[in-house]
């Protein structure tokens, strides 16, 4: 018998040469320059990874319709309506990005924010609770009511959607009850209520207010990027060099400074929007730098694997459901403050149709396992801005609600098309 090991009478003894390991090419980019990335984006299009692409350029064209037709559209107070007014559904639609992450559904946040407010409102207006405690047990009775929900849906096994539409109208009947025979209860200038309303404005409306955050933005941001470039590096793995660093936190300082320069030139900005952006700067690095948040990707993409991977589903379940109710608790304190009031108007149906949209809408894939934070903020202004136009140019609701459907269907499309072209490119 030949022994394999030993090589036979004339053979070359010489070993092949080692083959170098295959080398992704997505690693090359930016050893490539200016070149790799152009060669980057075209992958990404192919492949279908067209991120937040699509609603950028879907907000250009409609603020330059919308300016073109009226050229007040343009203008500051505009832009600080759309600003103050997106932020309460914007809350919403935090929440509702966590559950999409898991390809899950939560009906019930626009009650659960209509009860969010009648609870405050009696807590702080008829028992005369301090307004900060009657705060902190609402977000609490926000988050325990999504938790419940979620160990219905975790534990026992019943569709989430089942469980959240019941929710939507076990909850709606609570706060018909909270609110009794008037349906309205004013609520008082103090507590959150005052910082969450329309005249509350960072550092009172001074004009360095605006500044100070744009800078705080943009320092965070290069930060961020270098402690990231510095640990890759130190890993030997590929990391982003110097110039795109710089290329980054340039432009998010150019975007920066502009919205607080135009905020600046009505009255300033917003606390309700200071309060908005924190929510998503902690949200998103819970998502992208924390054990959980990829917990919650993992789930999201593949329950099977995740379950065999050791995390416990139930656990990441009942923990994003009760996310989801704490924001909208919170969502629906902003909404509150808007009109200075907890009434039905509180858990409209619309606000859970816009708070889906606005994540889907955003980016955010109904599909589960992709999506960002950032998709709230992208959706809402894009809802917003279309609102805030067609009510400029008198056109009735029904045509708003039409619009605004026809970008949803859009944008469920083409996130259906992109995991079409993920799959079959072998990224999905």
């Amino acid at each position: 018998m030949t022994n394999p090991l030993v090589p036979s009478p004339g053979s070359d003894p010489t070993p092949p040469a080692a083959v170098p390991p295959p080398v992704d090419p997505r690693l090359l980019v930016r050893q490539e320059g200016w070149r790799g990335y152009v060669h980057e984006f075209k992958r990404k299009v192919r492949g279908g990874e067209l991120g937040s692409l699509p609603v950028v350029i879907g907000l250009v064209i409609i603020w330059l319709i919308f300016s073109l037709k009226d050229s007040a559209y343009f203008k500051a107070s505009n832009a600080e309506f759309i600003a103050y007014y997106m932020v309460g559904l914007g809350l919403l639609s935090v929440g509702l990005v966590f559950v999409l992450l898991l390809g899950e559904i939560d009906l019930s946040v626009g009650s659960v924010s209509g009860l969010a407010a009648a609870i405050y409102a009696v807590l702080s207006v008829t028992h005369h609770w301090n307004a900060w405690v009657a705060v902190v047990a609402t977000l609490a009775a926000g988050a325990a009511i999504g938790a419940l929900q979620g160990t219905i849906f975790a534990k026992i096994g019943v569709p989430a959607f089942v469980v959240t539409l019941a929710g939507f109208l076990a909850w709606q009947g609570v706060m018909l009850w909270l609110l009794g025979s008037t349906g309205t209860i004013n609520l008082e200038d103090k507590g959150l209520n005052h910082y969450l309303s329309g005249n509350s404005y960072f550092l009172d409306g001074r004009v360095i207010g605006g500044y100070l955050l744009a800078g705080i933005a943009v320092v965070l941001m290069f930060v961020g990027q270098f402690t990231q470039q510095r640990r890759r590096k130190a890993a030997g793995v590929p990391y982003r060099p110097m110039g795109e660093v710089l290329f980054r936190t340039g432009a998010l300082a150019v975007g920066a400074f502009l919205v607080a320069w135009v905020l600046n030139q009505a009255s300033g900005v917003p606390n309700n929007l200071v309060l908005f952006l924190i929510v998503l700067v902690v949200c998103d690095f819970v998502l992208r730098r924390t054990t959980y948040g990829r917990k919650i990707f993992a789930v999201g993409g593949n329950i099977e694997a995740s379950r065999r991977a050791g995390i416990s589903v139930a656990m990441v379940r009942i923990t994003v459901y009760g996310i989801s109710g704490f924001f909208a608790a919170l969502g629906g304190l902003a909404i509150a403050a808007t009109t200075n009031a907890a009434g039905q108007a509180g858990a409209d149906p619309n606000n859970l149709m816009m708070a889906i949209a606005a994540a889907v809408i955003g980016g955010t894939s109904l599909f589960g396992g992709r999506g960002r934070v950032w998709s709230a903020l992208l959706g809402i202004l894009v809802i917003e801005s279309i609102n805030s136009g067609l009510f400029m140019l008198g056109l009735t609701l029904d045509i708003q609600y039409m619009i605004t459907g026809a970008v949803l269907l859009a944008a469920v499309i083409v996130d259906s098309l992109s995991r079409r072209t993920q799959k079959s490119s072998g990224r999905a």
